[in-house]
């Protein structure tokens, strides 16, 4: 057991920049970025941590098959650490969000047991796993909102609508990536049943429902110079999937970087959100 491991475990890049896109949704909801949204980002950071250790507890006997040199089966970190570790968190999280708004407090709560049900029983169910994580980083945003009220909310819908196909997308990819280890595991994925060429196939499909809503005047900085850049980064996109279509082992998806791909694209589409959301 080590302090490198129980950092390892949340995944701090991924939460840290989850607690920034919370950041976002604060600014489409027309709030000043006060000292007190800096709980915020604090509530998201701890919740998408606590979520990553819970999830790597319910999946350390897959993880010794497909991720051998994650924190639970390479001994860094211990089973009754991690769920402790995944307690706390999520209850520093909770708190954290009730400080800001009531409707915060209740994304919190919600979130964390989505997460926990994921982890536990959801993602053994083809699509609605894939679904319940999607949902949740595109809630994200919806989250920051809920510091301004039910408007706040209603004015974040369509970035989150945007992020939640190519999260979709990569939950697909991801699952048609792991399918040995699924199986050993005992986990029924959406590639098992329909394949990983026609599972590769709805991915595409949903990245291109998310291209095509990210060019959609539904954005409040919506321009020609958004156009611009946004293209930019949906070309990552459309062409992470598209390297994927051909694809119908598990061996070649992975080969083709289609996932990592995804990511970057998708990162690249929030980090030019935050950048509008800024100057737009």
């Amino acid at each position: 057991m080590s302090l490198r491991g129980y950092l390892q475990i949340i995944r701090p890049v991924n939460a840290l920049v989850a607690g920034i896109a919370v950041l976002l949704g604060v600014l489409v909801a027309g709030m000043e970025l006060t000292p007190a949204m800096l709980l915020l980002v604090l509530a998201v950071f701890c919740i998408t941590g606590a979520g990553n250790a819970v999830n790597d507890y319910f999946d350390r006997e897959i993880d010794a098959i497909n991720r051998p040199e994650r924190p639970i089966p390479s001994a860094a970190v211990s089973v009754r650490g991690a769920a402790i570790f995944s307690a706390v968190l999520f209850l520093s999280g909770i708190i954290c969000a009730a400080f800001v708004h009531p409707f915060c407090f209740g994304f919190a709560c919600v979130n964390s047991i989505i997460l926990i049900a994921y982890a536990a029983r959801l993602k053994g169910v083809p699509l609605v796993g894939n679904f319940a994580v999607s949902y949740l980083s595109g809630s994200i945003f919806l989250f920051g909102g809920a510091s301004g009220g039910m408007d706040g909310i209603l004015l974040n819908l369509p970035i989150a609508g945007i992020v939640f196909f190519p999260m979709m997308a990569r939950e697909i990819l991801k699952d048609a990536e792991d399918i040995e280890g699924d199986q050993a595991g005992g986990v029924r994925t959406l590639p098992m049943v329909t394949g990983v060429l026609t599972s590769c196939r709805v991915a595409a499909v949903l990245a291109a429902g998310a291209v095509v809503l990210s060019i959609l005047p539904i954005v409040p900085w919506w321009g020609v110079w958004y156009l611009v850049t946004i293209v930019v980064a949906d070309l990552v996109i459309l062409s992470a999937v598209a390297s994927s279509l051909r694809c119908s082992t598990s061996a070649c998806v992975r080969k083709s970087g289609a996932t990592k791909s995804l990511k970057t694209g998708m990162f690249a589409v929030l980090a030019l959100f935050i950048l509008w959301a800024m100057i737009g």
